[in-house]
């Protein structure tokens, strides 16, 4: 089945606002078909009644990782298949490392990891007969750097990004894409109070976290990125033959994921010496390398 030469069909989680729906609108724009899901699915009515026959609002929490595989045979049933899936939903949360309970982190890795990764063992089995298909993981600039306050937000997006660089390479002989988004701020809900989540704010970190959680929240609204043109950029990504593994999408994900990476290279060399010192002396280094897609 070669999806080159057809329309496709697009399972996007969180399809109701923000990145997903810029996605959704851009996929059914140009004739492809989309199951969307949200936990308020009456949010996409328009998408039905604008692209009828051609997209499927399903009610679903992401977190609900139980769920995914019935909304993978609903778009099974609907459309034949799901050819790329985009792993979306999700929320935000602040909070010092100290106050943000063990719920509330368990709860970060459900939307950001054992939900994503729900959906990806349902639509594998489809994508591997075709021989075919994307896998979008929505990630951060948070996924590969962190600072105070955002640290239960990003351990879902870090987790995320390795369980799925590994995947990356396990579907490759398929015919299996995996594409790792990392966005900066974009013009979405992210930031709104109804869906960036405050853990309990101790005034003993009000020093460094304080000044985090008014930004973000301050930001709503304000946001450098625009969702539609992302939508746009990851399409086009998905059809280039050299796709990367993980897209930085926003300057100021290229700043700051450029500037994490350049500080982690300085970090490494500076101690290399030390650290090889660990090994038994006269070892020499396995001949493993690290291979990245």
């Amino acid at each position: 089945m070669d999806t080159a030469q057809r329309h496709k069909t697009w399972l996007i989680t969180g399809a109701g606002s923000g990145l997903g729906r810029a996605l959704a609108e851009a996929a059914l724009d140009a004739g492809d078909r989309v199951v969307g899901t949200g936990r308020r699915p009456e949010r996409m009515d328009d998408l039905a009644s604008r692209h009828p026959g051609r997209f499927s609002a399903v009610a679903h929490d992401v977190r609900d990782a139980e769920g995914a595989a019935a909304v993978v045979a609903h778009a099974v049933a609907e459309f034949g298949g799901v050819d790329v899936l985009v792993n979306n939903a999700g929320v935000g949360q602040v909070g010092a490392a100290e106050d943000v309970t063990g719920e509330e982190l368990r709860d970060m890795l459900d939307q950001h990891l054992f939900g994503p990764a729900a959906f990806v063992r349902a639509v594998l089995p489809g994508m591997r007969e075709a021989r075919s298909g994307a896998i979008v993981q929505m990630s951060s600039q948070g996924g590969r750097m962190s600072f105070p306050g955002v640290g239960s937000y990003s351990a879902g997006k870090f987790a995320l990004e390795g369980w799925s660089e590994a995947l990356a390479g396990e579907v490759a002989p398929f015919g299996i894409r995996v594409l790792i988004v990392e966005p900066s701020r974009f013009r979405t809900r992210f930031n709104a109070g109804d869906v960036l989540r405050g853990a309990t704010q101790n005034a003993t970190y009000d020093g460094v976290v304080a000044a985090v959680r008014a930004d973000m929240a301050g930001a709503d609204g304000r946001q450098e990125g625009d969702p539609v043109r992302a939508a746009a950029i990851i399409r086009r990504v998905l059809q280039e033959p050299d796709a990367p593994l993980r897209l930085a999408l926003g300057a100021e994900a290229v700043k700051n994921l450029t500037a994490a990476h350049e500080h982690g290279l300085v970090e490494i060399r500076r101690w290399a010496e030390l650290s090889e010192s660990a090994d038994f002396p006269g070892q020499a280094p396995s001949a493993r390398a690290f291979r990245q897609k």
